[in-house]
């Protein structure tokens, strides 16, 4: 799920879903790198729900948002589907979701896709998730998320370039609440 770039707004858009998230086995068993999912018996350390930690973030990004959570449910077929919520300060709510196979394909986001209106997202680990989001038919940023080995914490990893087009990464920390 994107983030929205400081040079436009100073508030939270998750990646696609925007996109876009234990057990603690990060590499028990490779994903089946033609379809892009965990062998039947082994469950995603993504699946669940995220919570931002408002405390840790970037000192470069600006007002955070009130709260932002990532729901990543399997909802079968070798799908997934990813929901974001952000609620703003004024706690009005920004929705995202974003269904897609984890084999790099581009996909279509509903909901608010101000920051990316297609999303393809990779599994190159069963603890790592990548995910290319563009809008307007260009590279809008680049997110890596990774599972902690204790299935308690993902790290987002957004990759993005400012207004004067200089790249920069920032890292977003999230709890499991479920």
């Amino acid at each position: 799920m994107p983030y929205l770039r400081p040079r436009f707004r100073a508030t939270f858009l998750p990646a696609a879903a925007a996109a876009l998230i234990v057990s603690g086995h990060a590499a028990a068993q490779p994903e089946n790198s033609v379809s892009g999912t965990l062998p039947a018996t082994e469950q995603s350390p993504f699946l669940g729900e995220w919570e931002l930690d408002l405390t840790r973030m970037p000192d470069t990004y600006g007002p955070p948002p009130k709260r932002v959570t990532y729901t990543f449910k399997d909802v079968g077929s070798g799908q997934w589907l990813t929901e974001v919520d952000i609620t703003a300060r004024d706690d009005s709510v920004r929705h995202v979701a974003i269904q897609y196979r984890r084999d790099g394909r581009a996909v279509q986001g509903q909901g608010d896709v101000a920051d990316g209106e297609s999303a393809a997202v990779h599994a190159p680990a069963p603890n790592v998730l990548v995910m290319s989001l563009a809008r307007n038919k260009g590279l809008e940023s680049v997110r890596a998320y990774v599972i902690s080995a204790d299935g308690k914490e993902m790290t987002e990893a957004a990759a993005d370039v400012n207004e004067a087009g200089m790249p920069f990464v920032r890292n977003f920390y999230f709890k499991r609440l479920r």
